[in-house]
Order: C-alpha cells, then sequence, then structure tokens
C-alpha cells in the first residue's frame, strides 16, 4: 500500500480503516529502516542550522529575493511532477512553499526525497524566488531529513475535529489546526505583557508554596495528598492569597505570583481542576486600586493581542473593554432584576423572597447576606455582557476582606464579570486579626456543618497578620479565562495545552 501524499486539489477522501492505518504504520517503519541500513538514520541528526523562519522570508521579500537561505520544518503537503516537487513546509510561524528538482539536487538525492512523508521533519538550502503564479518559494538547492514521522497525520479534509481527541492529543492539534497554534502564543504573550506592565509599576513577582498544610484562602474543595517523611495530610493550594498578604507584612509592598491553583471540584466550559491565575497585593490602597488595575492590565494585554485595540467580539458579543468598567452594587443589580431589596429583608423575610423566586436554599437559617449572592447567581450574572464591576458584598461570603465602614454587613469588594462569567475577585484586605480569626472560626463552623468548600483556620496567617499589615489592596484574576476572552474561544480546554481528561477506557 503506498501512502498518498496531500494535493489540495484533489477531493475530500474518506477516512482510512484500522487495517489501512496499521499498514501506512508499517510502510513508514520500513522507510526507516531502509534508511538506517544506507547509514542515513535522521534520528542520528542532532543538529540543524536553521537560519530563518518561513514568514521572515514572505513578510519581507524584497530584501530575500534570489538569496540563499535555510531552514527546517515538517512537511504538510507534497507534490511530485516527474523530475521536479512542490512541498509545503511548517515552522514555529506559519508555513512556506519549496520547489526541489532532480537536477539541482541529484538525482540519488531527488529519489530519497520522493520518498519523505508528510508529516516529516526536513531542512532545506536554497535559492528564494517567486513562481509564476507569484507564490514567494524557496527552490532547493539541498534537502535533509531530519526526524521521521511515523505515524500518519490526520487527513487534509478531515483534520483533527473531535474535540475528545483534539485534548487529548494537542500535539497534533498544533500541528494541523493554525489557530490553535496562535492560540497558545497568544497566551504566551498575554501572560508576558502581564508580567511587564505589573513590574513597570514596581511589583515584584515571589513563588509560595503549592503544597500546604491547610486550605485556605479560598473558598473550594482541595486535592488532599499525602507526605510520607513527615506522615501528614497535605494539600494542593486552592489559592496564593495567604502567602502573599505575609510577604506584604513583611515589607515587600508590591508582589504578585503568576501559578497553578488546584480545586477538586466540576468542570464545565469555564472550570478546569488545575487552572493558572494571577494573584497581586499592593500596600497602602484599596478595592478601588484594583479596580483602576484591573482595567489598566485587561486593557494592555487586550491590546498586545488585538493590534492595540479594546473592542472584541466574544462568541457573537461586541465587547468594549475602553476603561472605566461599569460599577453596580451587588444589591442593586439584584433588585434590577427581581425587584427584592434583599439588604432590607431581615433573615426570614429574605427566606420567604428566595422560595417565592424559586431559590433553592438548603440552610433553613440562611442570612439575607448569604441569600443575597444566591439570587445573584441565579438572576444576574448570566446578563453581565459588558465589563461590569460587582461590588459590595455580604461579610457572610467574603471572609478575607475588609467591612464597609457605613455598613459592617458588607465587604469592600468586587468581582469583574465579562461575557456572563466572573474574571476577577478582589478586596479591600482584612488586616484585623481579631475579626479575621473570628471570620476563621465561622467558616470552620460551616464546613463543621458539611460545607467542604469553607476555609480551614490558619494559624500561621493569624499569626503574620497580629505583627500588622498595612491597609491592602489585592485581587486575583483568571488567566485561562483572559485568555479564552481575548482569543475567543469557547471553552477553558481550549486555552489549556494539556486540560484534565478521564484517561482512555
Amino acid at each position: 500500500m503506498e501512502e498518498k501524499t496531500q494535493n489540495p486539489n484533489l477531493e475530500p477522501e474518506k477516512e482510512m480503516t484500522e487495517a489501512e492505518l496499521s499498514e501506512l504504520l508499517q510502510i513508514r517503519r520500513d522507510k526507516l529502516k531502509a534508511l538506517q541500513d544506507e547509514g542515513m538514520d535522521p534520528f542520528k541528526k542532532v543538529r540543524y542550522d536553521q537560519q530563518f523562519y518561513s514568514t521572515d522570508i514572505t513578510s519581507d521579500y524584497d530584501s530575500f529575493e534570489d538569496k540563499t537561505v535555510s531552514v527546517a520544518g515538517r512537511m504538510m503537503s507534497k507534490r511530485i511532477m516527474g523530475k521536479a516537487s512542490f512541498a509545503h513546509i511548517l515552522d514555529y510561524k506559519g508555513d512556506i512553499q519549496i520547489y526541489v528538482r532532480r537536477d539541482d539536487i541529484g538525482e540519488e538525492s531527488y529519489a530519497r526525497f520522493k520518498t519523505f512523508d508528510i508529516g516529516d521533519i526536513i531542512g532545506v538550502v536554497g535559492r528564494v524566488f517567486k513562481t509564476r503564479t507569484g507564490e514567494i518559494s524557496i527552490h532547493a538547492e539541498k534537502v535533509e531529513l531530519l526526524s521521521k514521522s511515523l505515524r500518519p497525520l490526520p487527513e487534509k479534509f478531515h483534520g483533527l475535529k473531535d474535540p475528545e481527541l483534539r485534548y487529548r492529543q494537542r500535539f497534533v492539534d498544533l500541528i494541523v489546526n493554525p489557530e490553535v497554534r496562535d492560540t497558545f502564543i497568544k497566551r504566551s504573550i498575554i501572560i508576558s505583557e502581564m508580567r511587564s506592565w505589573l513590574n513597570n509599576r514596581g511589583f515584584i513577582e515571589v513563588e509560595t508554596p503549592v503544597l500546604n498544610t491547610t486550605a485556605s484562602g479560598a473558598s473550594a474543595r482541595p486535592f488532599i495528598t499525602h507526605h510520607n517523611t513527615l506522615d501528614i495530610d497535605m494539600y494542593m493550594r486552592i489559592a496564593t492569597e495567604l502567602h502573599l498578604k505575609m510577604c506584604i507584612v513583611g515589607g515587600l509592598e508590591r508582589v504578585y505570583e503568576i501559578g497553578r491553583i488546584f480545586r477538586n471540584e466540576g468542570m464545565d466550559a469555564t472550570h478546569n481542576p488545575e487552572f493558572t491565575t494571577i494573584e497581586l497585593y499592593q500596600a497602602y490602597t484599596d478595592y478601588k486600586g484594583m479596580m483602576e488595575l484591573a482595567e489598566g492590565v485587561i486593557d494592555h494585554c487586550c491590546k498586545a493581542v488585538n493590534g492595540g485595540r479594546t473592542k472584541i467580539t466574544y462568541q457573537g458579543n461586541e465587547i468594549d473593554l475602553t476603561a472605566p468598567f461599569k460599577r453596580v452594587t451587588m444589591n442593586d443589580a439584584v433588585k434590577e432584576k427581581t425587584g427584592v431589596d434583599f439588604m432590607s429583608l431581615t433573615d426570614e423575610q429574605a427566606r420567604a423572597e428566595a422560595k417565592r423566586l424559586g431559590i433553592e436554599v438548603e440552610d433553613k437559617t440562611a442570612s439575607a447576606g448569604k441569600i443575597l449572592p444566591m439570587a445573584f447567581d441565579a438572576f444576574v450574572e448570566d446578563t453581565l455582557i459588558q465589563p461590569t464591576f460587582v461590588i459590595d458584598y455580604p461579610v457572610e461570603i467574603s471572609p478575607l476582606s475588609k467591612r464597609k465602614p457605613d455598613d459592617p454587613r458588607l465587604t469592600e469588594r468586587f468581582e469583574l464579570f465579562i461575557a456572563g462569567h466572573e474574571y476577577a475577585n478582589a478586596f479591600s484586605e482584612l488586616n484585623d486579626p481579631i475579626d479575621q480569626r473570628g471570620r476563621f472560626i465561622q467558616q470552620a463552623m460551616e464546613r463543621a456543618k458539611g460545607d467542604d468548600e469553607a476555609m480551614m483556620i490558619d494559624e500561621t496567617f493569624c499569626t503574620a497578620l497580629e505583627y500588622g499589615m498595612p491597609p491592602t489592596g489585592g485581587i486575583g484574576l483568571g488567566i485561562d479565562r483572559l485568555v479564552m476572552l481575548l482569543t475567543d474561544s469557547p471553552t477553558i480546554r481550549d486555552v489549556l495545552l494539556f486540560p484534565t481528561m478521564k484517561p482512555n477506557a
């Protein structure tokens, strides 16, 4: 069975059977064996002088015309026409056509080139020119096999479309789907620009433990592991918050960490068990300062990957990321949608209104402050398409945030919502060690009642606060969701190189 070369002019082919695939695998191994028997094992090559990328040449043809260049990449198509052939190679930045003629590279080399397969990685030395159709190409003087592909790529017209297979075999997804490669290049740019923006404003990047003896800093169910030498259970971090605030106590007044967070909870379009956030803390500011910071960093990252623009399209919605963003209290947002002013009600009245609105409240003693966010989730969150800071959260769901001076039932906290999803969470950080311990105790009581997402008491953090922490603003921003937004990706799996997957049966 001969393996067919890909030709963009051919009709779409049927997907190959298992038997056909098995035969192709054997053919490629036989070709490798033949090369090895000739003393030309491609896997023994250790270096190649790749002078230029494809787009270096195609974007500046006038500078390269008639010059000899050396390029390398994966062969994605091949069209043999007797004594001459055309092929396309794909490198990190794009693709370029090569023209290979027997009389130029020699009969033996040309015969060997004709045996190369789609997916093989090759090096090409040749002269830059344009074909009669105007396509920028390289007229090969030497073609060298650098690595043999022993498994065929998905057929051109079928590609790699099945989402499950794409996520499981991201290495193939990156090869055959240029838009996927572009997404992850943009992800890298976003993170790099975020670091640069913060570093230029006096922030320093620090690293905090992934393994902890308590699970705190967020409301989430942790992953539990066991340390054999210490013979203790440990928790993979659910947030970087408490350690970063300890840095503030120690005098590092502007700190941030970009890192992986682990939460043992559900998976959907915006949730993966491990994900990337940036958390940062700045002394002598508050949650209003964090609003300005969030606007600034999102504006900067958006422009970096969007041609300097702050207006984007996400999943069909036109979204304007130009600062300032809208601000609304949680209570006012709920009141606008439901007509109910929860913060003016007694706890009993709030529970009655929740029942009338169809909100299921399992805790029969739930306060108005616990019911308000339930109403927000049910009636408001998915309606917030344009960037909106929702502010003034009830203290019951904000154990690490300062109370509002004029209403101690509420805290100086906001969450940023865009396109119906949360992107950031920020506080005027609680720095009263007595109040903090009391809230930790309340969280522990909730945990004892069965809430496995409630925080544990972190004694080390409580001790740190007793040494004194200045007024501080802090924010956590979901990097994966921001990348989704700025690359118009519908699910978090599209912006994680290797998302969590259930093993194949």
